[in-house]
Protein backbone atom coordinates (compact mmCIF):
# COMPACT_ATOMS: atom_id res chain seq x y z
CA UNK A 1 0.00 0.00 0.00
CA UNK A 2 1.36 3.35 -1.08
CA UNK A 3 1.75 6.59 0.75
CA UNK A 4 -0.18 9.88 -0.07
CA UNK A 5 3.09 11.91 -0.28
CA UNK A 6 5.68 10.54 -1.87
CA UNK A 7 9.68 11.38 -1.27
CA UNK A 8 11.68 13.36 -3.83
CA UNK A 9 13.39 11.74 -6.20
CA UNK A 10 10.86 8.54 -5.60
CA UNK A 11 9.06 6.88 -8.22
CA UNK A 12 5.60 8.64 -8.04
CA UNK A 13 3.11 6.26 -7.79
CA UNK A 14 -0.36 7.07 -9.21
CA UNK A 15 -2.46 8.80 -7.06
CA UNK A 16 0.30 10.67 -4.45
CA UNK A 17 1.30 14.09 -4.43
CA UNK A 18 5.27 14.69 -4.46
CA UNK A 19 5.09 18.06 -3.38
CA UNK A 20 5.87 19.89 -6.22
CA UNK A 21 2.17 19.90 -7.56
CA UNK A 22 0.30 23.42 -7.49
CA UNK A 23 -3.16 22.57 -5.75
CA UNK A 24 -5.88 24.62 -7.47
CA UNK A 25 -7.16 27.36 -5.61
CA UNK A 26 -10.17 25.79 -5.01
CA UNK A 27 -8.43 22.66 -3.29
CA UNK A 28 -6.50 24.92 -1.12
CA UNK A 29 -6.99 25.25 2.82
CA UNK A 30 -8.03 28.67 3.58
CA UNK A 31 -5.58 30.71 6.12
CA UNK A 32 -6.61 32.61 9.43
CA UNK A 33 -5.47 35.69 7.07
CA UNK A 34 -7.69 34.97 4.34
CA UNK A 35 -11.02 34.42 6.74
CA UNK A 36 -10.20 37.27 8.52
CA UNK A 37 -10.33 39.06 5.34
CA UNK A 38 -13.43 37.72 4.44
CA UNK A 39 -14.62 38.90 7.37
CA UNK A 40 -13.68 42.15 7.62
CA UNK A 41 -14.87 42.70 3.92
CA UNK A 42 -18.36 41.55 5.05
CA UNK A 43 -18.68 44.08 8.12
CA UNK A 44 -17.57 46.61 6.20
CA UNK A 45 -20.33 45.75 3.53
CA UNK A 46 -22.94 45.11 6.15
CA UNK A 47 -22.50 49.14 7.48
CA UNK A 48 -22.25 50.65 4.11
CA UNK A 49 -25.74 48.85 3.39
CA UNK A 50 -26.91 49.73 6.80
CA UNK A 51 -25.74 53.03 6.62
CA UNK A 52 -27.24 53.34 2.57
CA UNK A 53 -30.44 52.03 3.04
CA UNK A 54 -31.70 52.28 6.71
CA UNK A 55 -29.66 55.35 8.32
CA UNK A 56 -28.96 57.65 5.95
CA UNK A 57 -32.68 58.24 4.75
CA UNK A 58 -32.93 59.09 8.53
CA UNK A 59 -32.23 62.76 9.58
CA UNK A 60 -29.99 63.03 12.49
CA UNK A 61 -28.34 61.35 15.64
CA UNK A 62 -31.55 60.65 17.80
CA UNK A 63 -33.77 59.36 15.08
CA UNK A 64 -30.61 56.64 14.22
CA UNK A 65 -29.77 55.74 17.71
CA UNK A 66 -33.76 55.10 18.18
CA UNK A 67 -33.76 53.02 14.95
CA UNK A 68 -30.24 51.10 15.84
CA UNK A 69 -31.60 50.30 19.66
CA UNK A 70 -35.22 49.35 17.95
CA UNK A 71 -33.47 46.61 16.56
CA UNK A 72 -31.83 44.81 19.76
CA UNK A 73 -33.70 42.52 21.27
CA UNK A 74 -34.25 43.68 24.82
CA UNK A 75 -34.60 40.08 26.54
CA UNK A 76 -31.43 38.68 24.90
CA UNK A 77 -29.96 42.03 24.08
CA UNK A 78 -28.91 40.52 20.83
CA UNK A 79 -29.21 42.31 17.08
CA UNK A 80 -32.04 41.20 14.37
CA UNK A 81 -32.61 42.72 11.10
CA UNK A 82 -34.30 40.39 8.92
CA UNK A 83 -33.09 41.75 5.17
CA UNK A 84 -29.61 42.36 6.43
CA UNK A 85 -29.72 38.81 8.01
CA UNK A 86 -30.73 37.36 4.91
CA UNK A 87 -27.75 38.38 2.69
CA UNK A 88 -24.87 37.97 5.33
CA UNK A 89 -26.56 35.99 8.33
CA UNK A 90 -27.13 36.77 11.37
CA UNK A 91 -23.73 36.60 13.67
CA UNK A 92 -22.26 38.90 10.99
CA UNK A 93 -25.30 41.40 11.11
CA UNK A 94 -25.83 41.21 14.92
CA UNK A 95 -22.11 42.45 15.30
CA UNK A 96 -22.14 44.56 13.28
CA UNK A 97 -25.20 46.49 14.23
CA UNK A 98 -24.15 46.20 17.85
CA UNK A 99 -20.83 48.03 16.72
CA UNK A 100 -22.48 50.52 14.54
CA UNK A 101 -24.81 51.64 17.46
CA UNK A 102 -22.08 51.77 19.81
CA UNK A 103 -20.01 54.26 18.00
CA UNK A 104 -23.27 56.20 16.74
CA UNK A 105 -24.04 56.67 20.76
CA UNK A 106 -20.34 57.64 20.86
CA UNK A 107 -20.31 60.16 18.17
CA UNK A 108 -23.81 62.05 19.63
CA UNK A 109 -22.35 62.13 22.67
CA UNK A 110 -18.88 63.83 21.24
CA UNK A 111 -21.45 66.62 19.90
CA UNK A 112 -21.97 70.41 21.75
CA UNK A 113 -24.91 70.03 24.01
CA UNK A 114 -26.37 72.70 22.09
CA UNK A 115 -26.61 70.77 18.71
CA UNK A 116 -27.73 67.60 20.64
CA UNK A 117 -30.94 69.51 21.79
CA UNK A 118 -31.13 70.59 18.24
CA UNK A 119 -31.03 67.00 16.99
CA UNK A 120 -33.52 65.78 19.45
CA UNK A 121 -36.28 68.31 18.63
CA UNK A 122 -35.91 67.98 15.62
CA UNK A 123 -36.56 64.59 16.44
CA UNK A 124 -39.29 64.74 18.65
CA UNK A 125 -40.51 67.18 16.10
CA UNK A 126 -41.18 64.05 13.44
CA UNK A 127 -42.91 62.06 16.02
CA UNK A 128 -46.74 61.42 14.72
CA UNK A 129 -48.14 62.35 18.31
CA UNK A 130 -47.26 65.36 18.70
CA UNK A 131 -44.64 67.18 20.60
CA UNK A 132 -45.62 66.92 23.73
CA UNK A 133 -46.60 62.95 23.76
CA UNK A 134 -43.61 62.62 21.96
CA UNK A 135 -41.48 63.99 24.29
CA UNK A 136 -42.81 62.23 27.14
CA UNK A 137 -42.60 59.26 24.60
CA UNK A 138 -38.57 59.64 23.80
CA UNK A 139 -38.26 60.19 27.85
CA UNK A 140 -39.98 56.74 28.79
CA UNK A 141 -37.81 54.91 25.54
CA UNK A 142 -34.73 56.69 26.17
CA UNK A 143 -33.20 53.91 28.36
CA UNK A 144 -33.47 51.79 25.64
CA UNK A 145 -31.47 53.87 23.08
CA UNK A 146 -27.72 53.08 25.55
CA UNK A 147 -26.12 50.38 24.17
CA UNK A 148 -25.52 47.32 26.55
CA UNK A 149 -21.72 47.24 26.12
CA UNK A 150 -21.07 50.98 26.50
CA UNK A 151 -19.00 51.99 29.80
CA UNK A 152 -20.87 53.31 32.75
CA UNK A 153 -19.18 56.41 32.29
CA UNK A 154 -20.78 57.32 28.74
CA UNK A 155 -23.72 55.93 30.21
CA UNK A 156 -24.48 58.15 32.85
CA UNK A 157 -23.50 61.08 30.61
CA UNK A 158 -25.96 60.17 28.86
CA UNK A 159 -28.49 60.12 31.37
CA UNK A 160 -27.62 63.70 32.30
CA UNK A 161 -27.81 65.26 28.80
CA UNK A 162 -30.89 63.67 28.29
CA UNK A 163 -32.58 65.09 31.38
CA UNK A 164 -31.25 68.12 30.57
CA UNK A 165 -32.39 68.65 27.13
CA UNK A 166 -35.44 66.98 28.06
CA UNK A 167 -36.13 69.28 30.50
CA UNK A 168 -34.51 72.46 28.04
CA UNK A 169 -37.21 71.10 24.90
CA UNK A 170 -40.25 71.35 27.63
CA UNK A 171 -39.00 74.49 29.03
CA UNK A 172 -39.01 76.08 25.28
CA UNK A 173 -41.92 74.54 24.01
CA UNK A 174 -45.56 75.69 25.77
CA UNK A 175 -47.35 73.09 24.86
CA UNK A 176 -44.80 70.32 26.04
CA UNK A 177 -45.07 72.09 29.52
CA UNK A 178 -48.60 71.77 29.56
CA UNK A 179 -48.45 68.23 28.53
CA UNK A 180 -50.46 68.87 25.07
Amino acid sequence: MGTLLAAKGDPKPIGCFTGDEKVPLTERSRTWEDQMHDQLRIHRQILYDLALHYLEPLSGNFPRLAYLASLKNTSTNIYAHDRLSAIYGKEAVAAALAQCHEELFERLLEMPLAQQEEDLRLFVGTLPEGFAKGLRSCQERSESWIPVEAPDYLKELFRSNLNALFGLLRERNPKARLGK
